[in-house]
Parts: C-alpha cells; sequence; structure tokens
C-alpha cells in the first residue's frame, strides 16, 4: 500500500509539471522550471522502480548527470535570451 501512495504520489508530480509547462508558456523561465520539476519526478519515479527490482543505483547518477547539464543549457539559454532582448517573454522576439 505504501508504494501504490508513493507511485501515485509520482504519478501527480508528472501531471502537475506538465501542465504547467502545457499553460504557463509565455515566460521561459516557468518553462525551464516546470522541465526541471517533470525531470525530478521521473528521478523518484526511477528510484522506485530500481528498489523495487533491486537493481543497483548507478543508472540514476547518469541520469543526474545529463539532468544537470540539462538544466544548466536551460539557464545558459535563459540568460543569453534576457541579456539580448531585457525579459523571458517567447513574444517579444522573433526566431528569423
Amino acid at each position: 500500500m505504501m508504494m501504490l501512495n508513493m507511485w501515485l504520489m509520482v504519478f501527480i508530480m508528472f501531471m502537475f509539471g506538465n501542465m504547467i509547462f502545457v499553460s504557463k508558456h509565455k515566460h521561459l523561465l516557468i518553462v525551464l522550471m516546470s522541465l526541471e520539476f517533470i525531470v525530478l519526478s521521473i528521478f523518484f519515479s526511477l528510484v522506485l522502480y530500481l528498489s523495487m527490482i533491486n537493481y543497483s543505483m548507478y543508472m540514476l547518477m547518469v541520469f543526474l548527470v545529463f539532468s544537470v547539464c540539462e538544466g544548466a543549457l536551460g539557464l545558459s539559454i535563459l540568460v543569453s535570451m534576457i541579456r539580448t532582448h531585457g525579459n523571458d517573454y517567447f513574444q517579444s522576439f522573433n526566431l528569423i
């Protein structure tokens, strides 16, 4: 029963992250925060799954390395966008 509650919590975290990602798409910072929340919920689901099958946790380190690289790349894009355009609105710049 405890494991089912934890899986339900991870699923709710994943759904909230996706709802924020879809609904708040005007600001880049909110989009990046929701993506990190989704990555955190996927990390928790991996922890639950790997502990359930008694597998080693080395794959979690690889996942964390890639998620940190993704966060650093998103933060660098945010900083360069704020330096060039002055804000993080998606509507304030043209892609062409």
